[in-house]
């Protein structure tokens, strides 16, 4: 990490004066915590955005190395099937846009425990998965996805392209907030990437986090948020053009961006998607640095809402559960002071984080099981994005008088 990277901008060095969002102390949101660990000091880091007057990237300072929160990952990507069915889709548009056979070469970048790569594998296409973190890549790998257990950047790029060959497709699905050194990261794609190969990359959309309050996506792990406009810039710089674009519904609203290098002749025909979307940015103002101003009250009006409502509850003798041991879920419990005496337990069919408890809450993850045991009176959406999902599967709860809430962009109530 270089010497001044918490005080200037990851990509173009521009020293930090505008702060986009101060969370205050947190810990790490994917740090769950044993019984033993209940008893020791739990360390909090600070957890403030900035936002680049020069590029406009929106980014957290890094106060703990990737090493530090990747080698070893509670998040798994197949217990989603609102995902998975995504990965599925992508795979198959891929395979048919880019007519992709068994004599092409996929590799994904934070192929976490193989769920999109799968699809590939059963194609007869060959791929290869890059994966920081060793547990996770060991379940790929059991899936018959060859892994290669790695943080992705030129390195990793030149070692990969000099062991297989280039890649016909690259994808890099909500991996590039993760990278604390962007530049290197990206110039990754143009070593990899074959001539006239495509990369996509799927990111959520500053645009949404902004409209719909959606603060709780912000935490360590997330280096930066993006516009279309910031990462036009970061790629040009690296050799690369967009040359495609789509509106994603996923993570409360995403970009896929399609990515060929700068000679390629799609990089001047860029599509009527790519124009829209960039007038849409300008319209939001995003393409200035007052687009990013008033964060802070509108998130205290987000806070105030859920704590009026906990507090409304415990009154009346009722009782909350909540169903997702998510990242998100931590940063909003953690920003509104939220602990195990409000919410009695958390839902989540991950048996990684079954046993454990949420940091900084300290609320106990359970399996789903225990919520239809103990027959709570709200059960809390933690991750609102998938809330379609967890609706469907805790339908049951309606039965006993049960109700779904939600907390962002503000408090909804569902029978």
């Amino acid at each position: 990490m270089a010497p001044d990277s918490a005080s200037h901008c990851r990509f173009c060095r521009t020293p930090f004066s505008r702060v986009f969002l101060d969370l205050g102390l947190t810990p790490l949101a994917n740090s769950y915590l044993t019984d033993a660990q209940l008893e020791r000091p739990e360390p909090t880091y600070p957890l403030k955005v900035h936002v680049c007057e020069a590029c406009l990237l929106v980014q957290a300072q890094p106060v703990v190395p990737a090493e530090d929160i990747f080698s070893d990952y509670a998040y798994f990507s197949s217990f989603s099937s609102t995902w998975l069915d995504h990965a599925a889709r992508y795979c198959g548009d891929m395979r048919d846009r880019l007519s992709l056979t068994a004599d092409s070469f996929v590799v994904e970048i934070a192929s976490n425990d193989g769920y999109l790569l799968k699809n590939f594998v059963a194609a007869g296409i060959p791929c290869l998965g890059v994966e920081p973190a060793a547990n996770v890549a060991a379940q790929a790998v059991r899936q018959g996805v060859p892994t290669d257990v790695a943080f992705f950047g030129a390195e990793t790029a030149t070692r990969l392209r000099d062991a297989y060959r280039p890649a016909n497709l690259m994808a890099a699905n909500n991996v590039l907030a993760h990278v604390p050194d962007l530049n290197d990261f990206v110039a990754g794609f143009k070593i990899l990437l074959a001539s006239g190969g495509t990369a996509t990359v799927e990111f959520p959309h500053i645009l949404e986090l902004i409209r719909d309050v959606q603060f709780d996506t912000i935490y360590h792990e997330h280096y930066s948020y993006f516009s279309l406009f910031t990462l036009e810039k970061v790629f040009a710089h690296h050799g690369l053009c967009l040359f495609d674009a789509q509106r994603l519904p996923t993570h409360g609203g995403s970009l896929r961006i399609f990515i060929c290098h700068k000679d390629d002749d799609r990089a001047g025909e860029a599509a009527a998607n790519l124009s829209e979307l960039r007038a849409i940015e300008r319209e939001a103002g995003l393409d200035g640095i007052e687009g990013y101003a008033g964060m802070a009250a509108r998130v205290d009006a987000v806070v105030t809402g859920l704590k009026g409502f906990l507090s409304e509850v415990a009154a009346s003798g009722k009782r909350v559960a909540a169903w997702g041991a998510a990242a998100k879920g931590n940063t909003l419990l953690n920003v509104a002071g939220v602990t195990a005496d409000h919410i009695a337990f958390v839902v989540d069919r991950n048996p990684a984080k079954q046993g454990h408890y949420l940091p900084g809450s300290h609320v106990p993850v359970v399996t789903p099981q225990t919520l239809f045991d103990e027959k709570p009176d709200y059960l809390l959406i933690l991750p609102w994005n998938l809330a379609d999902e967890i609706r469907a599967e805790a339908d049951a709860i309606r039965g006993w008088g049960g109700r779904f809430v939600t907390a962002i962009p503000e408090l909804r109530i569902r029978d």
